[in-house]
């Protein structure tokens, strides 16, 4: 096995100023025949880094020029800025809330990775929030954000303000069998809204609780040409398979005109920009020149003093930052893909159906970073609006979709969550403590993937997973 050296990415710290340094190391790569488009061990084509440890999500694309770490750095020090309240002695990371969730973006994507739900109801929710929406004035159009809460309940406040509430989970357990008598639980949440300070809630209020997921590998999602995933629809199941994916148009703020959205639990967002500006908005308090006002609704109004940061809060040369390093950030490559478990698991996950919505290959088209354009990729996803069933149904429509629907989320990165975020919870409201459990909450469009998962015997559930946990 040869040695490959592998540029992983810049670290830097800003503490007024931009302190930049590279950060290089030697790292075992496969076989230098091996080193080909669509190989594989290359999640992320060319951009792919191959790092194990608990930094493996946050390194810069492997093929970044280095003239562009520099924004690199930039961008990996704002997201991992903690902003504070204005004024403050630095003015150009003042700003936070008057409401808000966390105070930096890796408060929610901690080591750039996916979060968690409480372990316990009187634990605060670090890295999930809750949407909030009531039903459509008329027949056919939109829901709208909750009168006095708006669309996302903020459980944190500026002093001298009352934060919005908080959310507390419960769970039932819930047991089955394999087909083979191996006995599993499932675990069923129960959300309890409290200490609500703007009043009750409502009758006919919607709300989806949603765990911030990992933000590698972001760009190369974005690189992946619109008629890719339109082909790939079926949304009225002309082929007979039982998978009607479909995708989700939404409004662009940015071009304000509806757009393919891509990103998000319900791909509600249709570009990383406007995730960028949407989540400082939403999450953090910040205004940008995209979404320009505080999120305090005309009811809150009378009783939160905003306090400004600047017009706009987050400058667009920060924004800017932000989007180049969410697009930069790189996939980590795939381990034990010559394990003949693995390749038996590889072929399972085909045969049970799972690849007909986790789309193992892809290629980029142009972008306007060019390192993105045309890699072979291996996200395993679609990109695409599944009915997922009842059981993972959040009732809550999101544009195009339906309460039942989800994006296909990409398991690039899954077999490496653990140690980089210390935990293995799935799903949008990480109910699911493994890939297993997972699995076993599929419904509607995965159901019958989920019916030939609980026949097989125990040596194909294990090779199954053995093929996840090496992606």
């Amino acid at each position: 096995m040869n040695w490959t050296l592998q540029r992983i990415g810049m670290s830097a710290c800003f503490v007024g100023l931009v302190l930049l340094g590279s950060l290089f190391v030697i790292a075992v790569g496969p076989d230098a025949d091996r080193l080909a488009a669509g190989d594989p061990a290359l999640s992320g084509g060319d951009t792919t880094v191959f790092v194990t440890n608990k930094h493996a999500f946050g390194k810069s694309a492997a093929n970044l020029p280095i003239e562009k770490l520099r924004d690199f750095a930039f961008g990996n020090s704002l997201f991992n800025t903690r902003w504070v309240i204005a004024p403050a002695s630095v003015g150009s990371l003042d700003g936070l809330g008057p409401l808000f969730n966390r105070p930096s973006c890796s408060g929610c994507h901690v080591r750039d990775g996916r979060g968690r739900p409480p372990t316990s109801p009187d634990e605060p929710m670090m890295s999930m929030l809750v949407r909030l929406s009531v039903p459509a004035a008329a027949a056919g159009e939109r829901p709208q954000p909750h009168p006095v809460y708006g669309e996302q309940l903020q459980d944190r406040a500026i002093p001298n303000i009352d934060p919005e509430g908080r959310v507390a989970v419960n769970y039932t357990e819930e047991t089955g069998e394999f087909g083979d008598g191996v006995t599993y639980a499932l675990r069923r949440p129960r959300y309890e809204f409290r200490e609500l300070a703007y009043g009750p809630l409502g009758e006919g209020t919607m709300y989806s609780v949603r765990v911030a997921p990992a933000v590698h590998g972001l760009g190369l999602l974005e690189a992946v040409d619109e008629q890719t995933i339109i082909a790939a629809a079926d949304p009225d199941d002309e082929d007979g398979d039982g998978i009607s994916g479909r995708p989700n148009h939404v409004s662009d703020a940015v071009v304000n005109r509806r757009v393919l959205g891509r990103f998000g639990w319900k791909a509600n967002i249709p570009t990383l920009r406007e995730q960028v500006a949407a989540a400082a908005g939403g999450d953090i308090g910040l205004t940008s020149s995209i979404f320009t006002e505080d999120h305090v609704t005309p009811a809150q109004a009378l009783r939160i003093a905003a306090v400004n940061g600047g017009t706009p809060e987050l400058s667009e040369k920060q924004l800017n930052k932000l989007e180049f390093y969410l697009r930069t950030l790189a996939v980590p490559a795939r381990r034990n893909i010559d394990n003949p478990v693995v390749r038996r698991g590889e072929r399972l996950l085909s045969d049970v159906g799972c690849v007909k919505c986790h789309t193992p290959t892809m290629k980029t088209g142009d972008h306007p970073v060019p390192q993105l354009a045309n890699q072979i990729i291996h996200p395993y996803t679609d990109l695409l609006l599944h009915d997922m069933g009842d059981e993972l149904a959040d009732s809550r429509p999101d544009h195009e979709a339906t309460g039942n629907e989800w994006r296909t989320p990409p398991l690039w990165g899954i077999g490496l969550q653990k140690t980089v975020n210390g935990h293995t919870f799935l799903l949008h409201d990480g109910r699911a403590r493994n890939v297993m459990e997972a699995i076993l909450w599929h419904g509607g469009e995965a159901a019958e993937s989920r019916r030939r998962v609980l026949e097989m015997p125990a040596r194909d559930r294990d090779a199954l997973l053995a093929f996840i946990q090496s992606l």
